[in-house]
Parts: structure tokens; C-alpha cells; sequence
């Protein structure tokens, strides 16, 4: 089966660094796989109303539709998001509240997803990468949750437009990201998990761990 990569860029601003560096990432996808963009900014969501026990459906919302059916199609999710307060950005957040209606949805989603792989690549302000573990720890949670693989999350450095580019590392990080491959994701008290927020290895990403990697830094 050829990997369909879907890359969701839930940044506000276009172009911004988050952005720079997945689509530096994006250069080295495995040969025959097909990619496709979505800027959530562009396909708004209205705030997520939990319905689960309410005696009215959800109306009918077209960006919502085309979300559903786009992540549906995807053997790889990548969640492009900056690091807004040390987490997911608002657009991105939302798009994952969402996850919950389509739980509940004809044709079992959680089901559909499994085995499928999550990424991450965020931008961030500070030089010390420790303060992404937040927005981490959100994606590989979700990942198991949902029973999917994780392939970790790329982080880049920068501030201003185009800073990440400078980031040395995180350009050579994005050089080989796709070639990882992903684990099945688990939550930490689940066997083989570390104690604390866990990488893709189930190792404590509070004891000095390479937060993009998942080897010891």
C-alpha cells in the first residue's frame, strides 16, 4: 500500500517556521508517497460541542466534513503545529477535539485509524527543547489512545519568519525524520512504557532524552 502523508499546518501565521521546516522534511518522504497540505486556518472549526449525551445531532459543517474525510484517507498524519504556551496551537487543538465526534460516527474512526501513523514537527522560541514536552506528550497520548504508531515529533528553533532555517540541527534532523520508523504508542503505566511522559521508545522524556529521536542525548 503507498503511504499518503496529509500534513495539517495549524500555525496562524502562513509560511511560519513550523511550516518551513515540515515542508524541509517533506523533501524526503519515502519514494511513491503521495503528500497533500491542509492549512486549518483555511477550513475553520466552530468550537466543539460534546453532544455524547444530548438528544440532538451535530449539524452538518462542511470544513468538518472535509477534515474527516481527509484524515480517513491518510496512512500518515502529521500535525504541524507551533509551540503556542507550551502546547498545540487553538486551530490544531480543535481539530483534535474533534476526534471525539468522529468516535461516535458511522464507520468506527477509531478503528479505521489504528496502525496508522502521527507525527509531529513544531517550531519553538526557546533553546531548550524540554519545554516541547507538552505538546509531545499531547500527540503520543493521542497516538495511543488511538492505537496508531508514533513516529515522535521534529522540533525546529525559531522566532521570526524563516529562523528555523538557520537551526543546523533541526535541518539535518529533517534530512532522515521520515526514514524513522514508527512504533505503536502507548500510554506510560502500559507494559514496555516508561514512568514518565514517554517517547517513542517508552523511555522518561524528563531524564535527558533527545526529544526528537527517542536515544539518549
Amino acid at each position: 500500500m503507498n503511504r499518503t502523508f496529509l500534513f495539517l499546518l495549524g500555525s496562524s501565521r502562513d509560511d511560519g517556521n513550523t511550516e518551513l521546516l515540515a515542508r524541509k522534511a517533506a523533501e524526503e518522504l519515502p519514494a511513491g508517497a503521495s503528500q497533500r497540505w491542509i492549512r486549518l486556518t483555511d477550513h475553520p472549526l466552530p468550537d466543539f460541542e460534546d453532544l455524547r449525551h444530548a438528544d440532538r445531532t451535530r449539524a452538518a459543517d462542511t470544513n468538518a466534513s472535509l477534515l474527516f474525510e481527509a484524515t480517513l484517507a491518510a496512512t500518515d498524519l502529521v500535525i504541524a503545529s507551533p509551540l503556542y504556551w507550551y502546547s498545540l496551537s487553538a486551530a490544531t487543538k480543535r481539530y483534535l477535539d474533534y476526534w471525539s465526534g468522529w468516535l461516535r460516527e458511522p464507520g468506527e474512526f477509531r478503528t479505521t485509524m489504528a496502525d496508522r501513523a502521527l507525527w509531529g514537527v513544531t517550531a519553538h522560541a526557546h533553546q531548550e527543547e524540554e519545554v516541547a514536552a507538552p505538546l509531545i506528550g499531547t500527540l503520543q497520548l493521542t497516538a495511543a489512545f488511538m492505537r496508531m504508531r508514533f513516529g515522535g515529533v521534529l522540533l525546529g528553533n525559531g522566532s521570526r519568519p524563516g529562523d528555523v532555517l538557520g537551526d543546523e540541527r533541526a535541518m539535518a534532523r529533517a534530512k532522515t525524520f521520515f526514514a524513522r520508523e514508527p512504533v505503536p504508542a502507548r500510554f506510560p503505566y502500559e507494559s514496555g512504557a516508561g514512568g514518565g511522559t514517554a517517547d517513542t521508545t517508552g523511555t522518561d522524556l524528563t531524564a535527558g532524552t533527545d526529544l526528537t529521536a527517542g536515544t539518549p542525548a
